[in-house]
C-alpha cells in the first residue's frame, strides 16, 4: 500500500525558515562575481599602494601634503586638539603594548583561542611589514621648518605605524566584535570605540605634524590589505582546526 505524500505547508514556521535560507544562500553566478569583485578591490588596492610607493621615492615631496597639514593645523580648536592628541594616544609606546595585551588576554580568557592566536600574529606582523617599508623607503617626517609639529621623532614617515596599526589590529578587533557578539549596546559601543579610531587617526597624525597625508594613505592602503590578509587567515584556520568551538 503506497503512504500517501503530505504536501509541504509554506505557512509552518520550520518550512519558512528553510525557505528563507534558501532565499539568501547566493547562486554559483552572485558568488562569482562577489569573488571577481572583491578580487578587483584587493588588486586596486595592491596597484595604488605601489604606485603611491614609487612616486614617494621618486619625488621629494608633495605640494599637496603641505596643503593638506597647513590647512588641517589651521584648526584652532581645544577640544578638536584634544581629540587628536587622544586618538593618537594608543599608538604610542608602551600603551600600545598594553592595548595589545589587554585584548588577546581576554580573548583568551573567554576561550577564543584562535581569535587571540591570529590578533597576536596580526599585533605582531603589522608594525614589523611597517618597519621593513620604512627602512626601505626612509622618507623623512615632516620638518619643524614646514609645519607644527608637536614631538620630533626620529624614525621614518611612510607608510604611518599608526594608521597601520590601527587599521590592521583595531580593524580585526571590530571584524571579531562584529562577528562573534550579538546585537546589543556592548557590541555597538565597542564598534564605535575602535571603529573611531580607525576612521580618525589619520586626521590625528597629520594634524599632529608626525606625517604626511601621503603617509597616512599609504598606511591606509597597506593596512587594509593587511586586515584582509588577516581575516582570510582566520577563516582558514577557524574551519580546520576550531570547527567545534
Amino acid at each position: 500500500m503506497k503512504k500517501s505524500i503530505k504536501p509541504v505547508n509554506p505557512d509552518k514556521p520550520e518550512n519558512a525558515a528553510v525557505e528563507a535560507v534558501k532565499d539568501k544562500t547566493p547562486s554559483p553566478v552572485e558568488s562569482r562575481r562577489k569573488a571577481r569583485l572583491f578580487q578587483l578591490s584587493v588588486g586596486i588596492m595592491l596597484a595604488a599602494f605601489a604606485v603611491l610607493t614609487f612616486l614617494v621615492i621618486t619625488v621629494p615631496s608633495f605640494t599637496i601634503d603641505l596643503t593638506i597639514s597647513t590647512g588641517l593645523q589651521l584648526i584652532d580648536n581645544p577640544v578638536f586638539s584634544g581629540l587628536m592628541t587622544v586618538i593618537s594616544w594608543a599608538g604610542n609606546s608602551p600603551q600600545s603594548s598594553i592595548v595589545i595585551a589587554v585584548i588577546i588576554v581576554t580573548l583568551f580568557a573567554l576561550e577564543f583561542r584562535w581569535e587571540s592566536t591570529v590578533a597576536l600574529i596580526i599585533a605582531v606582523f603589522v608594525p614589523l611589514l611597517n618597519l621593513l617599508i620604512k627602512t626601505l623607503v626612509h622618507r623623512p617626517r615632516p620638518g619643524v621648518d614646514l609645519i607644527h609639529v608637536v614631538n620630533v621623532l626620529n624614525s621614518y614617515s611612510f607608510p604611518s605605524g599608526h594608521v597601520m596599526f590601527y587599521t590592521g589590529f583595531f580593524g580585526f578587533v571590530c571584524f571579531l566584535t562584529y562577528t562573534l557578539l550579538k546585537p546589543f549596546w556592548i557590541r555597538t559601543l565597542l564598534l564605535i570605540i575602535f571603529g573611531s579610531h580607525i576612521v580618525l587617526v589619520g586626521l590625528s597624525r597629520i594634524y599632529l605634524g608626525q606625517h604626511w597625508a601621503s603617509d597616512v594613505l599609504g598606511a591606509y592602503l597597506l593596512g587594509g590589505l593587511c586586515l584582509i590578509a588577516g581575516i582570510h587567515f582566520y577563516r582558514w584556520g577557524k574551519t580546520r582546526f576550531f570547527v567545534r568551538q
